[in-house]
């Protein structure tokens, strides 16, 4: 098999959802494409080699990308760069009792906030562990006043979030996480019911003892070391001999079916089984294991952290969709061997936001390689993954993975020392290393190990989409082989997709026929196709080779009969899992993902034509408007031209070919060599390459107009009232000028509304077409044709011309400008 065959896959299209997250999350400065992206990654980890291995390491780092190795996003976003940002995805921040400063080894609220602000501000999503939170209603000695429990508290860090999220460009993620013994687990279960906190998701640390009493059928208790009040006391809470504080006794069936009807219903709270998190855990002689990062892989102790990668099974499969169709486990295990090393090398590289995160990657050097595109790898060799067949495949991959990890590690282990806290009786002695071939066991024992731990199946969600065109998620199936995919845009709007499964596209590039369904081969299953039991069949086939946690979500139909659901947490508790989540699609939850009409599987996905690239100028003529503006300054009047040229792009809508016209290039003569008027020259420079590139004009626009600078205000254009007078409008800056009368050219020309807002595809396209069938005479364009004139200060800004002319007159803000009318009193 030559080389473009098993390159196959990367010849198909590229499809829109997977450029725009690849140019809004990974691809900075002049890059572009992947290649770019895959170029500086390598480059920028092979400077933590030694100087005689640098050149070599940035080969091989660069062909094991190219070849199916992913490192994580925030690997992809930031390394290189020269940021302030955190390379690392994964952190689980402790919070303790006290309300500031430190109690018992754990930082307080309000501290703990502080921190995970500053983690999050870097890049890093955050868990924690609310166990620690006094209950509802317990008592406060200090204040002589009653707790109000760790669920108001978390609104705290909820907000903190939501603030954070804005100031970046990564949305913000958190997981909350209490005790199923925490006396206040029930209002934690029903936290969000009613829409309540939007940034985090939930899980419950289910003990083995709590399992151990639902199967029996027992009471069970809910107990803190915090005193409870009086009345409380009084009501039946008592201590006992080990020092800890029963509140309540409850009957576990009871609780769990709480937690059951929450997760049908609302798809939350998640489980984890902390027990057998803690006992699985390599390090278990050094930690305490009680919370997770956001997606649930990466189970952590305080200050804990990770940072992740994934190999792309697709990439691995040599002839697909033939008989002869096989997984190259020889380039599997080489890749994943670079992986482990660029992964280590990341710890290295990495800004830490926090001091005590540096020590524990120091201490443990946590990486979690795993896999991405299981699903459809599968579907490639022609393996349902719902068989035993492919959960037979899954286990045989997780196995090479894991034994390529470890042997990677020991060879660093012997080239660079293992990890700080390694203890070679104690760490051979762990449930996982015990399951270890009996010949990495000897090397660990003579050499040691590099990496604490080393494997971890995360989501890959964006990873995915902009590097393996969405191939299936992490161990997941293919959700739906055409669906559609809600994207946050970077203006805060959220915007559809029309997205397809890499492995169904790849078959209908080899010329098979897709338009039904149901003609489709029998491998070819999707997630909300299979039964709940047979998502947990492939976690307890992988698992046992997964030192972490594996990241996975059962989806179920919207029918699923609550019946079959509710025993679904106590099987993957049955089948030795770490955790599990859920997600059922309900009228009051929001879906990322929502499956496309099975009736038209093989449409044509839509195009928005606003959005459309181009990378150079169209050949030919461009339609353009050329205006003069009128302004006047402190320094005197006046004048500009400005110029704004036109393309025709087409695109798709609901299907349906549509034609529209849009902003090309932005043009205004200056002279060049006057310090003063340069920047004129690049803003236009920047707005054409905003509208080369199919981001929003409008917000560019907006954003032109907040500019502010230090010789005071300007005056040009104006603005017609409701009544039909007109009045100046003032800026405060030439640039915020120059974007206003922008914004009018393309008011005029109808691709802006009244009020500087995009309009509508379907509405530029009925313009267009209007004005194709019976074309009007140009109107002439009169813009900030306004006489030089003294420019009013000494007031606050006007709401609604922009003058500094607003003072309180009678007890009322009134504009001298423009008259405008303000509050009274």
């Amino acid at each position: 098999m030559n080389a473009n065959e098993k390159m196959l896959n990367r010849s198909l299209p590229p499809q829109e959802v997977s450029v725009d997250v690849l140019c809004e999350k990974y691809a900075k400065g002049s890059e572009a494409t992947i290649g770019a992206v895959q170029a500086r990654v390598a480059r920028s980890l092979a400077q933590y080699e030694s100087a005689e291995l640098r050149d070599a390491m940035e080969e091989r780092f660069l062909w094991a990308q190219l070849h199916g190795f992913i490192p994580a996003g925030r690997i992809n976003s930031a390394v290189g760069m020269g940021m302030k940002a955190t390379l690392m995805n994964c952190f689980v921040q402790p919070v303790g009792d006290s309300v500031t400063g430190w109690h018992e080894g754990l930082p307080g609220i309000y501290t703990a906030v502080a921190e995970a602000a500053e983690t999050m501000r870097r890049g890093g999503g955050v868990g924690y562990d609310f166990s620690a939170i006094r209950p509802c209603g317990s008592k406060v000695k200090g204040t002589h006043s009653r707790a109000s429990g760790p669920v108001s508290y978390m609104e705290v860090f909820d907000a903190s979030c939501k603030t954070v999220e804005s100031a970046g460009a990564r949305r913000g993620a958190q997981m909350g996480v209490l005790r199923i013994d925490h006396p206040d687990i029930e209002r934690f279960i029903a936290a969000k019911h009613n829409g309540s906190f939007t940034n985090f998701n939930l899980s419950i640390a289910v003990t083995d003892a709590f399992m151990q009493a639902l199967e029996a059928g027992a009471p069970f208790e809910l107990v803190h070391a915090a005193e409870p009040a009086d009345d409380q006391i009084a009501a039946g809470a008592f201590q006992r001999p080990d020092g800890s504080w029963v509140y309540r006794t409850v009957d576990a069936a009871s609780l769990w079916h709480a937690v059951m009807t929450s997760t049908y219903d609302h798809a939350e709270p998640g489980v984890l089984f902390i027990d057998r998190i803690n006992s699985e855990n390599n390090l278990y002689y050094a930690e305490r294991l009680c919370a997770t990062n956001p997606c649930g892989e990466q189970p952590l102790p305080a200050y804990g952290c990770c940072d992740l990668g994934s190999v792309d099974l697709t990439r691995f499969v040599d002839r697909p969709f033939t008989a002869e169709a096989a997984i190259d486990f020889e380039r599997l295990r080489q890749v994943a061997a670079i992986g482990v090393r660029m992964l280590d090398l990341a710890l290295d590289a990495t800004e830490w936001p926090l001091p005590q995160q540096a020590e524990e990657g120091r201490n443990k050097r946590r990486v979690g390689l795993g896999f991405l595109g299981l699903g459809s790898a599968l579907v490639m060799l022609g393996i349902a993954y719902d068989s035993d067949e492919g959960r037979a495949m899954a286990s045989r991959i997780a196995e090479e993975l894991r034994n390529a990890a470890y042997v990677a590690s020991i060879e660093l282990a012997r080239e660079k020392g293992p990890f700080p806290m390694f203890d070679a009786e104690a760490y051979l002695a762990g449930q996982f290393i015990s399951r270890l071939p009996g010949e990495l066991r000897e090397q660990i024992a003579e050499h040691g190990i590099r990496n604490s731990h080393l494997l971890s199946i995360a989501p890959t969600g964006s990873i995915t989409l902009a590097f393996a065109d969405n191939a299936s998620n992490g161990i997941e199936p293919a959700f739906s082989w055409v669906y559609h995919r809600k994207k946050r845009m970077a203006d805060g709007s959220t915007r559809s997709y029309e997205v397809a499964d890499h492995a169904w596209r790849l078959y209908r590039h080899l010329g098979h026929d897709v338009s039904d369904d149901a003609a489709l081969p029998p491998q070819f299953v999707t997630a909300l196709q299979m039964a709940a039991r047979d998502h947990l069949g492939m976690m307890q086939a992988v698992q046992p080779f997964i030192d972490t946690a594996i990241s996975k979500t059962v989806n179920v139909p919207a029918d699923y009969p609550y019946e079959d659901f509710k025993d679904l947490y106590r099987n993957a508790w049955r089948a030795g899992l770490k955790g599990l989540a859920t997600y059922r699609p309900n009228a009051g939850l929001d879906s990322v993902l929502s499956v496309a009409p099975a009736a038209q599987p093989s449409a044509l996905p839509d195009e928005d034509p606003l959005r459309k690239r181009f990378d150079s100028r169209a050949p030919g003529e461009l339609e353009s408007v050329t205006c003069k503006v009128r302004y006047s300054t402190q320094e005197g009047s006046k004048a500009a031209y400005l110029t704004v040229s036109f393309i025709r792009v087409e695109g798709r809508l609901a299907g349906q070919p549509v034609v529209i016209e849009r902003p090309f290039e932005f043009f205004m003569p200056t002279n060049q060599r006057s310090d003063g008027q340069q920047w004129s020259t690049s803003t236009m420079r920047l707005l054409s390459l905003v509208a080369r590139a199919g981001s929003s004009v409008a917000k560019a626009l907006a954003d032109m107009r907040e500019v502010v600078w230090e010789k005071g205000p300007v005056r040009c254009g104006t603005l017609t009232r409701d009544d039909g007078s007109e009045v100046p409008v003032y800026h405060d800056s030439e640039v915020a000028a120059i974007a206003f009368m922008l914004q009018r050219v393309l008011i005029r020309r109808g691709f802006l509304d009244r009020y500087g807002n995009q309009v509508p595809v379907a509405e530029l396209a009925r313009q267009l077409a209007a004005a194709s069938a019976a074309p009007a005479a140009p109107s002439a364009l009169a813009l900030g044709d306004v006489a030089a004139a003294p420019v009013q200060n000494g007031g606050r800004k006007c709401p609604e011309c922009g003058a500094h002319a607003l003072r309180k007159i009678d007890g009322c803000s009134h504009c001298a400008e423009c008259h405008y009318i303000g509050s009274c009193g």
